[in-house]
């Protein structure tokens, strides 16, 4: 996933940015009370990923580079577990006398810098944040396989293994074709879910003349279908319209730009229908070279489009233009009622100095399609630059695994990260604040969860190594079908035809 601001960031310094989906979120107040008492990041951080192994000497494994000057260069896209970190890496140095530059920016300056490092084979950026689809999917070979250290007992082990990250999580950040080489651990894991203002749904009046008119509960989520969302969109519109419902409000609103965010929003559409982009499953979960021929012009697919379009044609005018902050901007400001957008915003529709409808706001699954409630997915990993020197990669994986530990997942919780980790989902402190319920992320967590299984996760962009030219195909042709230029059937075969042409399908001599 990406954010469009160019900023960047240094682990002593960092500034304020307008918000965006994935700017670290300082939601405070009981999360960040309740973790405050606890010890230090670096004390139960090295003691808790110490005791997996017997044998070895915790605080030699953590202090063997202390005097040796050793400083790494992380590079990330502007993240909420990267933003987070930054407040936290004196510790890591602390513990490690290992120095970390971290550098925040928007993804494709992450990808320009990433390509220009492994093309020049220089080593200079030794953390990597590996988006999936435009980072690994594309560069796999240029990465370490990260078993090595796992395997190696002269460096402080993974705390509680592999098996304690969501597999999804582990799958998807995590792998690149090999199944038997892991290339990076799982970091962040945005997830798009359905957002609406709980004073407008649960309006009694509302609620039960659309009830007596349609004969069925307009409340957002999995309960209603994808044209039910549409017409509900509608209705809302229509009774703005005629005064019924006062407030200036749009039925629904999109991050339709022709951009990724469009992608994005149309795959959960597309995934509820029974549809895809390609036949070859491997496509949006381990990764393939050979993906096949797309196929955009299903059945399902059409189907999709057709809808997708309609559904469009109810939201806000301004969704054509939007992104996922566009998006965020205008439901933050009121203007409308219900959007799929990613969770990770949940703490800023909540913060009265961004938000005018903070206290007002639901979270939901999407609605359903024939293949049920699709959630798109969006997580990324931390890899290892194969180019960096031995001792750097070491360090470069001792960073990992005390930024992706358990103990620092937990706390990063107060400024905004969901975590990877299952343990940290079903740690008794943080069950007891999903239970108090006062705290916008936090509450977020059970559904974050539901969003994750098997039968409700929506697993639909490309790890291919042409995804960059096939995702500007499929956003391009979505875009001309939304402002009507053509048919959702032409866009659909236009999409097709330039995707099979990207990846030269069918082969020749086929």
């Amino acid at each position: 996933m990406r954010t469009d601001d160019g900023t960047s960031g240094s682990a002593n310094e960092y500034s304020s940015r307008r918000m965006t989906r994935r700017t670290a979120l300082k939601v405070g107040g009981t999360l960040a009370a309740a973790f405050a008492a606890a010890p230090p990041l670096v004390a139960r951080g090295a003691q808790e990923a110490a005791t997996p192994v017997a044998g070895i000497n915790a605080t030699a494994a953590w202090e063997q580079y202390k005097s040796k000057g050793i400083q790494l260069d992380f590079l990330s896209e502007d993240t909420p577990p990267t933003a987070a970190i930054i407040g936290h890496i004196s510790e890591f140095e602390e513990l490690t006398g290992i120095k970390v530059n971290i550098t925040q920016t928007n993804l494709a300056d992450v990808v320009t810098k990433v390509l220009l490092d492994f093309t020049s084979q220089a080593g200079e950026i030794d953390v990597i944040y590996a988006d999936p689809q435009q980072i690994m999917a594309p560069l796999y070979g240029n990465f370490t396989d990260l078993r090595q250290f796992i395997d190696d007992s002269s460096l402080p082990p993974l705390p509680l293994g592999l098996e304690d990250f969501d597999e999804m999580n582990l799958i998807g950040s995590g792998y690149m074709i090999d199944r038997e080489k892991l290339l990076a651990i799982p970091y962040d894991a945005p997830t798009m879910l359905l957002v609406y203002r709980a004073d407008i749904f649960e309006n009694p009046t509302y609620k039960d003349q659309y009830q007596a008119e349609k004969g069925y509960d307009w409340t957002p989520g999995p309960n209603i279908t994808w044209e039910q969302y549409r017409d509900i969109a509608e209705w809302i519109n229509t009774k703005v319209a005629d005064g019924t419902i006062a407030e200036q409000v749009a039925g629904t609103g999109h991050q339709a730009k022709q951009y990724d965010s469009l992608m994005c929003d149309f795959s959960n559409v597309l995934l509820a229908s029974g549809g895809g982009y390609f036949e070859n499953p491997d496509y949006a979960t381990w990764g393939t070279a050979t993906p096949g021929g797309s196929t955009l012009d299903s059945p399902e697919a059409l189907k999709a489009a057709s809808l997708y379009k309609s559904i469009l044609d109810q939201a806000a005018p301004g969704s054509l233009s939007w992104d996922w902050n566009g998006l965020a901007e205008a439901f933050s400001a009121g203007s409308i009622a219900m959007a799929p957008e990613w969770h990770e915003y949940a703490s800023v529709f909540e913060d009265e100095t961004l938000s005018t409808v903070a206290g007002k706001v639901k979270w939901a699954l999407l609605p359903k399609g024939p293949a049920g409630t699709k959630n798109l997915w969006g997580g990324t990993g931390l890899a290892v630059n194969s180019y960096a020197g031995p001792d750097q990669q070491r360090a470069a994986w001792m960073f990992i695994t005390w930024a992706t530990s358990p103990e620092v997942q937990k706390r990063l919780l107060s400024e905004g990260s969901t975590p990877t980790r299952t343990s940290v989902f079903e740690d008794p402190e943080v069950q007891q604040l999903i239970k108090a319920g006062t705290n916008a992320l936090v509450n977020m967590l059970p559904l974050v969860l539901e969003a994750w299984k098997q039968e409700n996760i929506g697993l639909a962009q490309g790890k291919i190594t042409t995804w960059i030219q096939v995702d500007q195909a499929i956003f391009t042709n979505l875009s001309k079908m939304l402002t009507g230029s053509v048919t959702p059937e032409q866009a659909m075969a236009d999409a097709v035809a330039a995707i099979n042409s990207i990846n030269k399908w069918p082969p020749a001599g086929a």
